[in-house]
């Protein structure tokens, strides 16, 4: 998320009652969490095993909860909780905003496209050309699609990320200030749900059709012209290229990559990630031809055993 205008360290400073290093007026352009940074952005690291990450990362302000030595060319804010100075930041800039209209008065609505009964029109979204959102479609704030996306009923835009912290007391909620962006030419399944970024943006590329049922997680970026079938389970922060087809019920664990023009026949699950160009099956996910044989050998394992048995004078 980018702040609405450019802030100094020391107004930050001032915001979560914390100790800076750094010049007073370096300035920070916005806020993202570890994955998503970009040079200006400020982030957070609470946790030793990660602060080598953060503070070489492209983030140029880093909230921590130890004094360290400052990169050339960054700044530090020192507080105790780093996690909760970052989520007050966000409630400032990105509160919660109440609707008050079934479509919100702020949203910006292009020619011809129709808008059915029943569905929600957050604030701020921004709706393209010749659209056409079914009955009961959720469009939460700051959302933007594009020209000629069709959104069938029950679909869900921009809920929050599924992104906690765990405490003793329980789990500390990550604020999300991120936002759902839908190109041109897509359409999405009924009671689908795309989660709106982190800080940054979940992406639906140009000419890509989801299915009903489908879960897309935060930051999740799926490319252009991709095939996602119903009941598929995409984690946060994963990256679909362009022309992949996800069949059926497949499961795609967080940070991964599926390359260009992969198929994912249905059941399949993955925790790595995929070369592209090659078809894939099973959990874990393998290529299809290679699975297909492994399958073939298990059906022929107990004849095979009776032989051996019989070779070896066993009981089988």
């Amino acid at each position: 998320m980018k702040f609405p205008h450019t802030l100094t360290l020391k107004e930050i400073a001032g915001l979560i009652q914390a100790r800076f290093i750094g010049d007073p007026d370096f300035t920070v352009t916005g806020i993202n969490e570890i994955h998503m940074v970009e040079t200006g952005d400020l982030t957070f690291v609470d946790h030793p095993k990660y602060y080598e990450k953060a503070l070489t990362s492209k983030a140029t302000t880093i909230i921590i909860n130890k004094d360290v030595t400052c990169p050339e060319g960054k700044a530090l804010l020192i507080c105790d909780k780093p996690f909760d100075a970052y989520i007050s930041l966000v409630l400032h800039y990105r509160p919660f905003e109440r609707a008050v209209a079934v479509i919100s008065p702020t949203a910006e609505i292009g020619e011809g496209t129709v808008i059915q009964p029943g569905a929600f029109i957050g604030n701020h979204v921004k709706i393209g050309k010749n659209c056409l959102i079914h009955a009961n479609v959720s469009v939460y704030d700051h959302t933007v699609i594009g020209d000629r996306v069709i959104l069938h009923s029950g679909a869900v835009l921009g809920a929050d990320a599924f992104y906690y912290q765990r405490r003793p007391e329980g789990y500390k909620k990550m604020e999300s200030c991120g936002r759902v962006l839908i190109e041109d030419n897509v359409e999405i399944g009924a009671l689908t749900s795309v989660d709106k970024g982190v800080s940054g943006d979940t992406t639906i590329g140009f000419g890509t059709k989801i299915d009903n049922h489908v879960q897309v997680g935060h930051d999740t970026v799926i490319g252009r012209n991709c095939l996602i079938g119903s009941h598929t389970a995409i984690a946060g922060v994963a990256r679909i290229e362009d022309d992949v087809i996800i069949w059926a019920n497949c499961l795609i664990n967080k940070d991964l990559v599926i390359g260009s023009k992969a198929v994912l026949m249905a059941l399949t699950g993955t925790e790595r990630s995929l070369e592209g160009g090659k078809v894939y099956f099973g959990m874990p996910a393998v290529e299809a031809r290679k699975k297909w044989r492994e399958v073939s050998a298990l059906k022929n394992l107990p004849e095979f055993m009776r032989e051996v048995s019989k070779v070896l004078k066993l009981n089988y």
